[in-house]
């Protein structure tokens, strides 16, 4: 099987609109036939979903979840772009599916443009140190950054986490397929995570503290 290259990539892509990763999924799994990997991406709906991209989406819903036990909970707005779309079973099922993920794997931004510079020049700093460190050389130190980069976003941004019920798929091609599915341009708006306790610096007693306090106190009492 030829080696999937950039280029490669980027023509297919030129061509049916379709997503980088899915382009590459394509030609891989089309052994590198063009023909082949556009009919693939047709067959999955890819092409169509992408489409419908930036297409108004303002009514949806506001889903919820509460893990059991009351300990995390989750609120997620997931645009459509008609209330009749909001009201089918495959998108309200989607909404269910994200807050679930979303108590599970605890995103922070939605999407990776949402992370702030500071952010970015904090992580940066943090993995240029570990390269100093291990003393990589030099000139290999942008790739390395590059995919580091991408495992943080994999971590803290819900579109490009690997969706908790199928570890294969991320995020962005689950909404993708409900897309192509469901006929109009979904988006995923916004997310409140709550977890009990979260933020609150939380007592940490000295058990030698107090055992020397009460020996100290009983001792008091003797004399």
């Amino acid at each position: 099987m030829p080696e999937i290259n950039a280029n490669m990539v980027k023509e297919l892509r030129d061509k049916t609109g379709a997503g980088m990763m899915d382009c590459k999924k394509a030609l891989a799994e089309s052994a590198g036939d063009f023909a082949k990997a556009e009919e693939w991406l047709r067959k999955k709906g890819i092409t169509k979903a992408e489409a419908k991209v930036g297409r108004i989406a303002a009514e949806g819903l506001i889903g919820s979840y509460i893990h059991h036990g009351g300990k995390i909970g989750v609120i997620v707005e997931v645009n459509c772009e008609t209330d009749f779309v909001a009201r089918n079973q495959d998108f309200q099922q989607l909404v269910k599916d994200l807050a679930m993920h979303i108590a599970a794997a605890s995103p922070r931004w939605v999407r990776r443009e949402e992370v702030s510079a500071d952010t970015l020049e904090k992580e940066k700093e943090i993995y240029l140190h570990e390269l100093r460190e291990q003393k990589k050389p030099e000139q290999i130190w942008e790739k390395i950054l590059g995919g580091k980069l991408e495992k943080f976003y994999e971590t803290v941004c819900l579109l490009d986490q690997y969706w908790v019920k199928d570890d294969k798929k991320r995020i962005k091609d689950l909404v993708t397929e409900q897309v192509a599915k469901i006929g109009e341009n979904i988006s995923i708006r916004r997310f409140a995570r709550f977890q009990v306790g979260e933020g609150i610096e939380k007592r940490k007693d000295n058990l030698a503290e107090e055992v020397a306090k009460a020996m100290a106190g009983a001792n008091g009492k003797q004399g």
